[in-house]
């Protein structure tokens, strides 16, 4: 029997951890610059806290969770997204008695059981953002600029911003009431989620995909139109803000994403490539979400971001990712006694915080160095009976071809890293062998 990793997930192999590491020391020195700071929650909650925070009708509650009842007889959910779980540690440890507005940022897998495609996966990891206790709209401007800055860092070029407004629950009501009475005279020509969706959740008929149901979206009232003063105020406010910072939107009068807890803002952001699948990034002001799991009324506001697309967007535009400059060395041995010298040397160099990997066993000088080129080293010191003998090693810069004899009682790491490099007679040896 052979086995596979699950359907929906994937392998991070070591050729793509670069871009791993990139996106996620790059995500981390963004996110503090705008003064957010980390929070790492568990990977799976009581099943009731996406119930109540997602919203009990919807795909991802009803059909997408991975919700099972474990040993002790709790029911319990792997996390399908960031939010809520952040809002409820917000709420046990005390975060609301904290100068507001409080700003998080994490990096985490969540879980969700969809039918796998391009860009889409069971499991996925996203890099999410939330500020809590300010409802301005210069928070919401804010946490956007802060993905979009973060995706130009990482290189990407000609995002597009899309930006609704959904009204708040003083608002929506009357704007849902007029939803259905357009939707009402249609209904035989819906496809069947709509039909549910029209008595259950109405706003996610605007976010349906099927071919059939798109000449009724096109004609439906938009909810920007029917808000309150106070949303209209703040959705005005909104486009100034992201005008201020540069950063220009394009009003999608369909965009209501597919969360229960959206209030106000909603937004996405993609690339320019065409596709269901595409957002880079989206979110919105979820007001009522922390009131909802058992706190005071606090305003929030956040954003996920899928790693997985990001970095296929970066190799997709052929972002060149930058190179790590560390010293990695590979000690080459010739002989027993070599070999055992080796496997001091390159314990040395560790604990002076060099790499080094001893170099395979039973093969020759040149084969060493070849594998020495398939694990990325800068490096090779070599030792053989005649080092041994003279108390030197030779060590070979592999990117230039260069070779000295160094002793082994000068700091190898010193003369690896250029710091103190003496060598024999203070002499320099080129080789290209």
């Amino acid at each position: 029997m052979i086995f596979q990793a699950p359907r929906g997930t994937s392998d991070i192999l070591p050729g793509d951890q670069p871009y791993w590491r990139f996106f996620q020391e790059r995500a981390q020195q963004v996110a503090h610059s705008f003064g957010y700071q980390r929070i790492d929650t568990p990977m799976f909650e009581d099943a009731r806290l996406f119930v109540r925070g997602i919203g009990e009708v919807t795909d991802i509650v009803e059909k997408e969770t991975y919700t099972f009842e474990d040993r002790g007889g709790d029911t319990i959910t792997l996390r399908p997204e960031g939010t809520a779980p952040v809002c409820r540690a917000y709420l046990e440890h005390g975060m609301h008695n904290m100068p507001q507005p409080v700003r998080l940022f994490y990096l985490c897998p969540v879980f969700r059981y969809e039918r796998p495609q391009s860009g889409r996966y069971r499991q996925h990891h996203q890099f999410g953002i939330e500020a809590y206790g300010d409802a301005d709209a210069s928070i919401d401007a804010e946490i956007i600029e802060l993905g979009w800055r973060f995706l130009e860092s990482l290189g990407l070029r000609d995002l597009s911003l899309s930006v609704n407004s959904i009204g708040d629950p003083e608002c929506r009501p009357q704007y849902v009431r007029r939803l259905r009475e357009h939707y009402a005279p249609h209904t035989q020509r819906l496809c069947d989620d709509c039909r549910r969706r029209l008595d259950r959740n109405p706003l996610r008929l605007l976010d349906c995909k099927q071919d059939g149901c798109q000449p009724i979206i096109d004609e439906a009232p938009h909810s920007a139109d029917h808000l309150c003063d106070d949303c209209r105020g703040h959705w005005r406010d909104l486009l100034d803000y992201l005008g201020q910072v540069g950063i220009e939107g394009q009003v999608d009068h369909r965009l209501v994403r597919g969360f229960d807890y959206y209030t106000r803002t909603v937004f996405e952001v993609t690339p320019p490539v065409e596709g269901r699948m595409n957002t880079l990034f989206g979110g919105g002001r979820y007001d009522g979400l922390i009131e909802e799991i058992g706190g005071r009324p606090t305003p929030g506001v956040g954003y996920g971001m899928g790693i997985e697309r990001v970095i296929a967007s970066l190799k997709l535009q052929g972002v060149c990712i930058p190179e790590e400059t560390k010293t990695n060395v590979l000690v080459a041995h010739l002989g027993d006694a070599a070999k055992r010298e080796a496997v001091r040397i390159a314990s040395e160099l560790r604990r002076d915080g060099v790499a080094a990997t001893v170099g395979p066993a039973g093969r020759g000088l040149r084969s060493q160095l070849r594998y020495a080129n398939s694990i990325g080293a800068t490096h090779s010191i070599i030792v053989g009976d005649d080092e041994l003998a003279q108390g030197v090693v030779q060590v070979r810069d592999l990117a230039r071809s260069e070779q000295r004899t160094v002793k082994m009682a000068s700091g190898l790491a010193e003369a690896l890293t250029g710091r103190d490099a003496p060598s024999t007679e203070d002499a320099m040896q080129s080789s290209s062998a």
